[in-house]
């Protein structure tokens, strides 16, 4: 009994989908595999499921590296240049953004580089240290306060407990 062709369409059912698509995964990494071992080719296949997961097949002679290495030669593309200028480009950014918050930390902190600023920019740095005065200020004196409320605690509390000794010492014939 011969299988009934089935109209290429998406399968609506998720279950069914989910089954369909391992069956013909592994039937494709079956084949590639075949190809490989029979006919001594380089075989790589890469595929991503709806949920994101990646699976993939590479002729066990080979490395992903090398496969699109082989790629790019034939072709005449090169599909890591732009990816490498772009990640160069940002490399540079942030070399430059290092750059300028080590010269923040040495003006602020270390008091160095200050020669170099405007006014305004001298103006920019004095206020903001009046500000991270102010509110380690601020902080110093709520901790000073809940320290003297846990004294105040602690000393009304021995008082009263020294009371009570007092009551019961006198009380006692």
């Amino acid at each position: 009994m011969a299988r009934g062709k089935i109209q290429i369409k998406r399968i609506e059912n998720a279950t069914n989908r989910q089954v369909t698509y391992s069956k013909r995964r592994n039937g494709l990494f079956k084949k590639a595999h075949e190809l490989t071992v029979l006919c001594d080719a380089t075989v790589s296949l890469i595929m991503v499921s709806n949920s994101g997961k990646i699976h993939e097949y590479i002729s066990p002679s080979t490395t992903t590296k090398q496969f699109f290495d082989q790629f790019q030669k034939t072709k005449g593309v090169d599909i890591w240049s732009s990816h490498y200028e772009a990640m160069q480009e940002h490399l540079k950014k942030l070399k430059e953004v290092n750059r300028r918050l080590r010269k923040q930390i040495r003006q602020r902190v270390l008091g160095e580089c200050l020669n170099d600023m405007s006014f305004d920019e001298l103006r920019g740095v004095e206020q903001e240290m009046e500000g991270a005065v102010e509110v380690i200020r601020k902080r110093k004196i709520r901790m000073i306060s809940n320290q003297i409320d846990t004294t105040k605690k602690k000393l009304r509390s021995a008082t009263e407990m020294n009371r009570n000794l007092r009551e019961f010492v006198c009380s006692v014939p």
